[in-house]
């Protein structure tokens, strides 16, 4: 790599000297291309019309009065654009301002002659030259020099400046912007499942460096939870063997109300399990995504629980369609629903659908849940009840947080809500047109 002192060329810093560098270059080549064009160091040469002028008022300069008025009528039929004439006394206005062109006029003259600019009347420029006897002519003088410092190539280079300089420093600006807004977008998207594409290691080699730290990060925290995962899972599935086999001896023990307890235990043992294993269900083959018909499937769990016995209902509009995993979204719902029906007697689903999410409400009449450990019910294994007593009416303290990996999977979020005059409010809002996750993760 090659280095100028502490600057790279691939790096941020030699990239903007090198954008520097080209927009001087740049400039300096505008610059010098107007000045060839335009040399303003050579001397003023008088356009044509303000040489026929020129030489016209040294003509009658140099006549006699008698014979002016033949010349001029010659010289108004020889040059009709001119339109030269004689200026009766005290009827020339002349202007304050000046004309650039005046000047190389005022030095062919010479100091005999007075050249001045005149009000404009019709096209071009009216331009008087007093002769050396006080008699003025006028003519006009059309076009002419514009000066090089307000206009044409000076203004040329200026705008052009502007342009290289604008375009440069947006491009810049894009191009150091751009990787930083991937990195917030893969840091938005992360998910441990190893699903998410990798950064693409390209612009200033500081970016590339960051890119390549943040994708090793990346792999090694989706290996880490991995391994995790799998060796939970297959802790939890070994341990079904031998809870079977504790359940078969305990079908000998002789007293009922010893062998009712162990059962109770053993069953209790396997709930758990279950649950785990529903946590941490990600590492499974991941479920496609599809067209669901979300109201039926909130009817379709209001229903099951309501052949159960308990008392659910469903508030919403008959069909509404989005992209979502069907068997995710069911088992985030129902336990929901199971953990409504815990603690409440009557449970309302309801759908509202806005223009970009809907947000599906699990609504319950039990004691709620405090403001200050709303957050904390989200975790893993955190139960509502403070007793230590564990059992499948208590619960475990995953039904919160599968239905929050469901709704995160699908792009959404999960949050906890005081519900009027008492119980909780459960929601999961989800984008409505947006892609979910590859993984529950």
């Amino acid at each position: 790599m090659k280095s100028f002192g502490f600057f790279h060329l691939k790096g941020i810093g030699g990239q903007i000297a090198a954008l520097v560098l080209a927009s001087t270059v740049a400039l300096h080549l505008v610059v010098t291309t107007a000045f060839l064009i335009s040399r303003p160091d050579r001397s003023d040469t008088p356009p044509d019309d303000a040489h026929q002028l020129t030489d016209a008022a040294l003509l009658l300069g140099s006549a006699e009065a008698g014979e002016r008025p033949r010349l001029v009528a010659d010289l108004a039929r020889a040059f009709p654009k001119l339109g030269i004439e004689i200026l009766a006394p005290g009827t020339a206005s002349v202007e304050e301002s000046d004309n650039q062109h005046l000047h190389g006029m005022r030095r062919h003259l010479g100091r005999d002659y007075k050249a001045v600019l005149l009000t404009p009347s019709g096209t071009g420029s009216r331009v008087g030259v007093e002769l050396p006897d006080g008699t003025m002519i006028a003519g006009r003088v059309e076009g002419g020099p514009r000066p090089w410092f307000w206009g044409g190539p000076w203004l040329m280079a200026l705008m052009t400046a502007f342009i290289c300089v604008s375009v440069l420093g947006l491009w810049a600006a894009r191009a150091l912007a751009a990787p930083l807004s991937s990195f917030a977008k893969a840091a938005e998207n992360f998910s441990v499942d190893g699903g998410a594409e990798p950064l693409p290691e390209r612009g200033p080699e500081e970016i590339r460096s960051v890119a390549r730290a943040l994708n090793r990060m990346h792999e090694r925290i989706a290996r880490l939870m991995s391994d995790r995962t799998r060796m939970l899972a297959a802790i939890s599935h070994d341990l079904r063997t031998p809870i079977t086999r504790l359940r078969l001896r305990a079908e000998f023990i002789e007293d009922e109300g010893n062998r009712k307890r162990m059962l109770i235990d053993l069953d209790q043992m396997r709930s758990m399990l279950e649950s785990v294993l529903s946590l941490l269900r990600n590492d499974r083959k991941v479920e496609a995504v599809t067209l669901v018909d979300i109201a039926s499937t909130l009817q379709l769990v209001a229903d099951q629980f309501g052949d159960m016995g308990h008392v659910v209902h469903y508030d919403g509009p008959a069909s509404a369609t989005a992209a979502a995993r069907p068997e995710d979204l069911h088992r985030g719902i129902t336990n929901l629903v199971e953990n409504a029906v815990r603690f409440g007697a009557e449970v309302t689903i309801r759908l509202d659908i806005s223009r970009t999410t809907l947000a599906i409400d699990v609504e319950d009449d039990g004691p709620g849940i405090s403001d200050a450990r709303k957050q904390e019910m989200l975790e893993p294994f955190v139960r509502g009840d403070d007793a230590r007593t564990m059992d499948e009416s208590t619960g475990f303290g995953l039904g919160l947080s599968i239905a929050r990996a469901i709704a995160i999977a699908h792009g959404g979020e999960l949050s906890l809500h005081d519900r009027s005059p008492h119980g909780l409010i459960v929601r999961m809002q989800l984008p409505l047109w947006q892609q979910p996750r590859l993984a529950a993760a």
